[in-house]
């Protein structure tokens, strides 16, 4: 059973598109698409307001000579809800809207620079002064008034400012002072157990007496040798310099020959042939 609905259709293998006839038309025509209007506006034939998201059938065409940076602008045409008269609005990219342009006014536009409302709303209180000299009293009454809240703030900022600065300032020198005595607190600790590091070696120490000078108990005569709890106790001749050692070898020989004499052993050496 084929398809009822087909997607792909067939070309046959001669199929020349080239051939096909273009369709003559005007150069910018309309196109006639679904929107909703995208801000809220007012009818100026009838003054029936429409609210934004409103969905109309809009004709829809590119303005000819008007561009942003390379990017077209489109107006669109719709009709009032009451009064069917044609409105137009079209695309704005600089703001990133659109702007209203005939048959409605906007309710609010977002992009109005505060500064030309500002001078509006100057230029409206030069001529209200000007037809009327009380309302010009009045208001250089407010505006004296307004200068000195101002100058009242700004002065009670200044002097917050200035007790700050002599608070965060009594905060450093007293932080300050603090690091001092914390040093000086570690200085005494850290002698503290220099001294007790020192006791302690002293104690470690043990003084040992040279071989054969058993009754001389002479400074010279005395070797301190460095004891440690758990590593083996050095060979006292190998602490020695080398003349020591060999004045301590001279000795022992000397003492053992005499014992060998007093005892009458007799030692004969063997000559090698």
């Amino acid at each position: 059973m084929s398809e009822r609905k087909v997607l792909n259709k067939y070309f046959p293998p001669d199929f020349d598109p080239d051939l096909i006839p273009r369709r003559k038309g005007p150069k910018n025509s309309q196109q006639v698409v679904r929107l909703m209007a995208p801000f809220s506006m007012r009818c100026n034939t009838c003054g029936e307001y429409i609210y934004k998201g409103k969905k109309f059938n809009a004709r829809k065409e590119t303005v000819d000579g008007e561009d942003y940076y390379g990017i077209k602008i489109f107006r669109f045409y719709i009709k009032c809800t009451l009064c069917s008269a044609e409105i137009t609005f079209k695309t704005d990219p600089k703001n990133t809207d659109y702007a209203a342009e005939h048959g409605a006014s906007r309710n609010f536009e977002p992009w109005r620079d505060e500064q030309a409302v500002q001078e509006e709303d100057r230029l409206a209180k030069l001529e209200e002064e000007e037809n009327n000299p009380m309302k010009a009293l009045e208001n250089r009454t407010t505006d004296s008034k307004r200068e000195m809240d101002i100058l009242d703030a700004l002065q009670d900022i200044r002097a917050r400012n200035a007790r700050n600065e002599r608070v965060g300032n009594t905060v450093d020198l007293l932080d300050r002072i603090g690091l001092e005595e914390i040093e000086s607190a570690e200085d005494l600790e850290r002698k503290k157990l220099e001294d007790e590091d020192e006791k302690l070696v002293r104690a470690v120490f043990s003084k040992v007496s040279m071989p054969g000078s058993s009754t001389d108990s002479t400074p010279e005569n005395v070797i301190t040798v460095k004891r440690k709890a758990d590593d083996i106790e050095p060979d006292v001749h190998s602490l020695l310099p080398d003349s020591a050692r060999a004045l301590i070898s001279t000795k022992t020989s000397s003492v053992k020959k005499a014992k060998k004499n007093t005892l009458g052993i007799k030692v004969v050496k063997k000559v090698k042939t």
